[in-house]
């Protein structure tokens, strides 16, 4: 199961310096996958091997210029019921504020973990000074100093604690049902696609609530097909104004991605893919899930001979490089191609859980890597004699070869390619391992 860390604190004392840093320590164990953007909002840390959702509200706040006290209560409001665990933020230099106080007060009412951590401390005269936070009377104080990293590793060992590795529990529930979750923006027509889909058929078993308070699984049984839709939209319920509304549907829209094997990105026609669906689509990819994306409203678009082509064409452009991806163009009001949506989302299930047989997958990749040999490196020659696949939920390769390190992207992209012109992997990110061989 996924878990969220939010960061929170008044505007200034380095949030988002923080957050790009515990993102950065991912370097380490880089991701292959293609197509990642970094976003300024939300991404995923992994320390020794753990991972967690990391959101960062300070991008959330409206009006930059005046921001209102009631603008940050509201986004710790909706940390506090909607994270796993909260860093708050606080300032060495200025010291604690009226604005601090205010956050530490709606902080000691919650029973999740809160993580103090008192930035900007990199001498020894403000290691003193920050004493002074132990008296807003939180248990987990971290002095520390974002910009250079001193001190973020015990922040994150302290973070990391509670939870469970992934890999044992993700290979278990691999073998479940298929999971497909819809995702986009507010007012693209994510409800309207989950009422065209249950309302047309009566044979759905049950409706199972979530677990989270707002995701909704419904388990359906039709045309021999059977799986679990969780859908995202009971996400206006509550808040009226539009700024934590954002918030709250990214929350969701992450808890989404990490319960779902296959998402289904809804865009609207008119408006196209956002830069907040491209940095969806990057989480998803780089958490390995399958991606199919629905453009909706066509029925309202004017359309000439090469009209979706043209359009797919430009889609693809704004997702590379991860391109490999079912678009498909449908009208949900018109009920055009919903069940075709569902049909492909469940083939790229298929696409995500094949096993290419190692005999298979040597005759075809070694007679790829004859064809267009690994750049020489220092003048040696790079030799890739044997590959396999690894035994994890996402398609990953492990090729050995007696140079690892000095393989660069464009032969990995080269491979790649070749690995999903072989074998059908559209929709799936795939990933890439060089081993010492």
């Amino acid at each position: 199961m996924s878990y969220t860390v939010a960061i929170v604190g008044r505007p200034n004392v380095g949030k988002s310096t923080l957050f790009n840093r515990l993102l950065e320590q991912r370097k380490a164990i880089v991701d292959d996958v293609s197509g990642v953007t970094r976003d300024r909002q939300y991404g995923v840390a992994d320390w020794n091997g753990k991972q967690f959702n990391l959101i960062d509200t300070g991008g959330f706040v409206a009006g930059s210029d005046d921001i209102f006290e009631t603008e940050i209560r509201k986004q710790v409001r909706v940390a506090i019921e909607e994270a796993d665990a909260i860093i708050f933020m606080v300032d060495v230099a200025t010291g604690i504020t009226d604005l601090d106080d205010a956050v530490a007060d709606l902080l000691r009412r919650t029973a999740k973990p809160v993580y103090v951590v008192v930035n900007k401390v990199d001498n020894p005269t403000r290691e003193l000074e920050a004493n002074e936070f132990y008296s807003l009377g939180f248990e987990h104080n971290f002095f520390l100093s974002s910009i250079s990293g001193s001190g973020t590793g015990e922040l994150l060992d302290a973070i990391a604690e509670p939870i469970q590795s992934d890999s044992s529990e993700e290979i278990a529930h691999n073998s479940e049902l298929p999971k497909i979750a819809i995702i986009g923006q507010p007012n693209v027509g994510k409800s309207s696609l989950l009422n065209a889909l249950i309302g047309q058929e009566r044979s759905i078993v049950s409706d199972i609530s979530g677990t989270t308070r707002d995701s909704i699984h419904t388990h359906y049984k039709l045309f021999q097909k059977e799986f679990m839709l969780i859908d995202t939209a009971g996400i206006r319920k509550k808040s009226k104004e539009k700024e934590d509304l954002e918030f709250y549907s990214i929350i969701r829209a992450i808890k989404a991605i990490d319960e779902a094997d296959i998402c289904l990105i809804v865009l609207d026609a008119a408006k196209g893919i956002t830069a907040q669906d491209l940095s969806i689509f990057g989480l998803a990819a780089r958490k390995g899930k399958g991606v199919v994306v629905l453009v909706n409203k066509w029925d309202l678009i004017e359309k000439e001979t090469n009209t979706a082509r043209d359009y797919e064409k430009l889609l693809k452009q704004k997702m590379a490089p991860f391109t490999d991806v079912p678009v498909i163009f449908i009208s949900v009001k018109e009920k055009m191609r919903i069940f075709k949506a569902i049909e492909v989302a469940l083939e790229v299930f298929e696409n995500r859980r094949q096993k290419v047989p190692t005999a298979k997958l040597n005759e075809a990749m070694l007679a790829a890597v004859a064809a267009y040999h690994a750049p020489v490196v220092r003048g040696h020659s790079v030799k890739i004699k044997y590959v396999t696949q690894l035994p994890t939920p996402v398609p990953s390769f492990a090729f050995f070869t007696n140079y690892p390190d000095d393989i660069k992207t464009p032969y990995r992209n080269y491979l790649e390619n070749q690995l999903r012109s072989r074998f059908n992997f559209t929709g799936v990110p795939v990933r890439i391992f060089f081993r010492k061989k």
